[in-house]
């Protein structure tokens, strides 16, 4: 797989990001699983979701025991209907937590499109594909130096090279007549 954004060839379909540009190529990854589709986009460009989502379920079980214990248990209590106070009491309490149990179980939960978008990972949108280094943020071309161009350090400049098979070594009698030298040098 090659990354949209840089033309990078990565080493793995399992690299989740570029290794040049840093690029998130999870997405192309899925994009390419999917057939070029998205699966979570449906779930965001999806119409609402209807009534029956669980926070419905479980907004409706309060409002269902507040107006049966709440409002009607009272109500029928101060009209001495005492039979219809304990029945409108115990459809309050059993009914709202029948309704709460089973919109948590049964019912999808409700996703807005705000958390749907949060969930999908953040990626800086690319410039165009193979864009301008400066504009993807990619690191500057390679330069090639001709070996035309290219000339030995001098000797004893701060370039030589003093690595041991690189470097010739120095004559004994060399070094020695430097040392002959600086001891006339000093005597006189």
């Amino acid at each position: 797989m090659h990354c949209p954004r840089c033309g990078q060839q990565q080493a793995s379909n399992e690299i989740k990001f570029c290794s040049r540009c840093g690029f998130q190529l999870h997405l192309v990854a899925e994009l390419l699983n999917n057939n070029g589709h998205l699966p979570i986009l449906d779930e965001i460009t999806a119409k609402s979701p209807g009534l029956l989502t669980r926070r419905n379920g479980v907004v409706f079980s309060i409002f269902w025991f507040m107006f049966f214990v709440l409002l009607l248990t009272p109500f029928f209590g101060i009209m001495d209907a005492d039979d219809f106070a304990g029945i409108t009491a115990i459809l309050g309490v059993f009914g709202g937590l029948m309704i709460l149990i089973g919109s948590l179980i049964l019912l999808k939960p409700h996703r807005s499109v705000e958390t749907l978008k949060a969930a999908l990972p953040v990626s800086v949108p690319a410039p165009g594909l193979y864009g301008n280094p400066e504009e993807r943020g990619a690191l500057p071309p390679q330069r090639e130096e001709p070996a035309t161009t290219y000339a030995p350090p001098q000797a004893g400049g701060w370039r030589a090279p003093d690595t041991g098979e690189f470097a010739r070594p120095g004559s004994v009698t060399e070094s020695t007549t430097k040392l002959l030298r600086k001891d006339e040098e000093n005597n006189s």
